[in-house]
């Protein structure tokens, strides 16, 4: 009895009981006839798309600013390095002359110009969260929906040739533009591979449309079909979720990860050791911006759409609500509540959705259970930041 006491006090019982019913949706699921390749390769597709934003928030927190709501901030910038990347393809022709290398390019345009924009425009936010201390998770969740306002206009204003990106009509980009082609997918998705073969008609090149593609390099091994049952293995996706993450292990066992923890935990024992308190706050911002960059493409690719305007602006909550979940607290954030706690909230999403439209076959249900379960997960998580201690 003594064991399991202890038990529910190291995982936390809120914790333990929306793990249990994240358990009992799966067996639901199934009991309903759900499909058990789709569901649990959806379960692990959209755990890994979120995951490196919720890693974003790591940085934030050991360094002091608490949990970063700002990072909307590094959203736009991985939105901004997408569209001029998509723009820059396109004028310079590139899946016209390249094939199946321009949308290895494209992606690593995409992630250059967006790192950085975002460590750019993260130390800037950094030197704004230095002026405020004490504020900080009012002044980021400002500056989160303020950014996303501002590109609003950005978006509208801007006069690109990309079909996939502009409007047909005037000038401004539009909602929601297609990943699939250019880079949409290429981690995750092995179909991409297999349509591109399928259409190949000689071994240097291929008709699709007006234009001609060289024929893609065979690289379906980073999304895998396992036995052709259905079940998508994105290798793509967890190696670079595991590098992502391999990077955080590493800055933090670094002498500037120490420091910058150190500074996050005790401002005033850190000064007395000779750290620079602001200049290690200025850069977990930083570094929190960039992973948010970063874990914006990711998820675009992953999707196969890139979405504009306000579709980012609730982002920052779910990526909180997820580390929280995971046992994290305003003051101390690891890896493995990334982890677990993404797994909780999006795996919930994804089963909970397909178990009520069974149960209840209503069209506007699914929307309507996705607002509930979203906004009931992100209300116990903020719940918990008071005191800056969660069990």
């Amino acid at each position: 009895m003594t064991g399991v006491r202890k038990f529910v006090n190291s995982v936390g019982l809120p914790r333990l009981i929306i793990g249990i019913f994240f358990i009992a949706l799966i067996i639901s699921g199934l009991a309903l006839g759900l499909n058990p390749q789709f569901l649990f390769s959806d379960i692990i597709r959209r755990w890994l798309m979120y995951s490196i934003l919720v890693l974003a928030m790591v940085p934030g927190v050991q360094s002091g600013i608490g949990l970063n709501f700002g990072i909307s901030l590094g959203v736009v910038s991985g939105l901004v390095g997408v569209v001029i990347a998509m723009e820059v393809a396109f004028n310079g022709g590139w899946f016209l002359h390249l094939g199946a290398a321009a949308a290895w390019l494209s992606l690593l345009l995409a992630l250059v110009i967006a790192i950085v924009i975002a460590a750019l425009v993260g130390a800037a936010y950094g030197l704004l969260l230095n002026r405020v201390k004490g504020s900080e998770m009012t002044v980021s969740t400002y500056v989160g929906f303020s950014s996303i306002a501002m590109m609003n206009i950005v978006w509208v204003i801007l006069n690109f040739k990309n079909g996939q990106l502009r409007w047909p009509i005037g000038r401004g980009l539009r909602n929601t533009a297609s990943l699939q082609e250019s880079f949409g997918g290429l981690l995750s998705d092995p179909r991409i591979y297999e349509t591109a073969r399928s259409i190949t008609i000689s071994p240097e090149v291929s008709d699709v449309g007006s234009i001609k593609v060289k024929q893609p390099a065979g690289l379906s091994f980073l999304a895998i079909d396992v036995a052709d049952s259905g079940f998508i293995l994105p290798l793509g996706l967890i190696l670079v979720f595991a590098l992502c993450c391999l990077v955080v292990w590493l800055f933090f066992r670094s002498k500037t990860g120490v420091a910058l923890s150190a500074a996050g935990e005790n401002e005033l024992f850190t000064r007395a050791n000779g750290i620079n308190v602001d200049r290690m706050r200025i850069l977990g911002t930083s570094i929190s911006t960039v992973f948010g960059a970063v874990g914006i493409i990711i998820y675009a690719q992953t999707y196969g759409f890139l979405q504009l305007y306000n579709a980012p602006l609730m982002m920052g909550f779910t990526a909180v609500a997820s580390i929280l979940l995971g046992g994290a607290t305003v003051t101390r954030a690891r890896i493995s509540n990334v982890i677990i706690g993404t797994l909780l909230f999006q795996g919930i999403l994804t089963v909970a959705l397909p178990v009520a439209n069974q149960l209840v076959n209503v069209s506007a249900l699914p929307e309507v259970m996705r607002m509930i379960i979203s906004n009931g997960i992100i209300l116990y998580a903020l719940s918990k930041t008071k005191g800056g201690n969660q069990r």
